[in-house]
Order: C-alpha cells, then structure tokens, then sequence
C-alpha cells in the first residue's frame, strides 16, 4: 500500500513551480531597476511594486500548498506536519505585512523569520525512526541533515542581509530548497509500499 495520497504531489509541486514562475514574472514587470542579486523577493511583493498583486496571490496559494501537504503527509510526525502548515501559514501572513520599497520592516522581519525556521526545522520534526521500514524521505538521518542544511542556508541569508553582498541569491536558494522538500518527502512516500510480511513456518 502506498503511503501518501496522488493529489499530496500536486500540492508538493506547485510549490516550487508557483516560487520561481510567480517570482520570475514579478521580477519581468519590476523591470531593470530590479537586481535578483541584491533585491530579495519581499520587494517583488511590496506596495506599489508592478507585480505586487501577482507575488500576493503567489504566498496564498504557496502557503495553501503548504498546509495541503502537510495534511497529506500521514507518514511524517505530527510535529513536523504541523510546522510545515505553520510554514505555510507563515507565507500567507506575509500579504498582510509586505515589506517596504526600501528599508526594513520589523513585523515584516519577524514573520518571514518564522517562517524560515518553521521550513527548516520541519524535516527533523517530521522523521520517523525505524531505518528501511519508513520512506527515505523521512529516515532520520536524512531529515536531521536536510534541516541542517537549510538552517545554515537561513544563517547565510540573515549574513548576506546585514551585508549587504548577495541577500537575493541566498535568499532564493534557501526558499527554493525550502519550496522543494516537501516534494521530495512526498515522493518518496508515495512511491514506498509496505513490505510483505514474511509467511509464518
């Protein structure tokens, strides 16, 4: 039997495909006073920015995906389902407090904080234990190093942001990762099938 619904991939992939189609079109219509290497994704998203209306509805559709993920993947822990849904939640809480044109925004900062931690930690807190018995995915070892690796990607984001050397990039490397996770938990979910078990004597 497989462990995770088809439509929990639908939900998985269109997360990364809603963050760089959505971001890529944004960026378009911003046009060349735009620099995908200094300016973070937040700007894309701000008041009185050319794609402030497609990037909103981009972070309510992201974060609904995230959420429907998270309610699909009944093989990870709850406490990871939970935070990957926070996550989720978190995006959706960012149209409600866009960031400025220009200059910093602390309610801005503290929920795209949240939700940062939230997508990092979540893998670690949704690990099973039990080696091949549970999808790779969520083998823990697995989960504790891709949540590892994303919180040093969140670390690198918050130094590029202080200065000031390449805040977008490492902004979207952490955010596509971030964005693809799920995808890959869900995979290897939906393609794992519970082992026979072997006949009695």
């Amino acid at each position: 039997m497989r462990r995770a619904p088809w439509w929990v991939l639908l939900s998985a992939a269109g997360a990364p495909v809603l963050l760089v189609g959505g971001s890529t079109i944004a960026q378009h219509l911003q046009g060349p006073s735009y620099d995908p290497t200094d300016d973070t994704l937040s700007i894309l998203a701000s008041y009185g920015a050319r794609g402030y209306w497609l990037m909103t509805g981009v972070l309510i559709v992201l974060g609904l995906s995230y959420i429907t993920t998270a309610h699909g993947l009944r093989e990870a822990a709850f406490l990871g389902r939970l935070a990957l849904a926070g996550g989720g939640l978190a995006a959706m809480a960012l149209t409600l407090v866009p960031a400025p044109v220009s200059g910093g925004a602390l309610k801005h900062g503290l929920v795209a904080g949240t939700g940062f931690v939230l997508l990092a930690i979540w893998p670690a807190l949704a690990a099973r234990r039990g080696g091949k018995n549970v999808p790779w995915g969520l083998n823990f070892k697995v989960s504790v190093v891709a949540s590892v690796l994303m919180c040093a990607g969140a670390a690198w984001f918050a130094v590029e942001l202080q200065n000031g050397q390449a805040p977008g990039v490492a902004e979207r490397v952490v955010t596509f990762v971030q964005a693809v996770w799920p995808l890959v938990v869900a995979v290897s979910c939906r393609v794992w099938r519970d082992r026979p078990v072997p006949a009695g004597p």
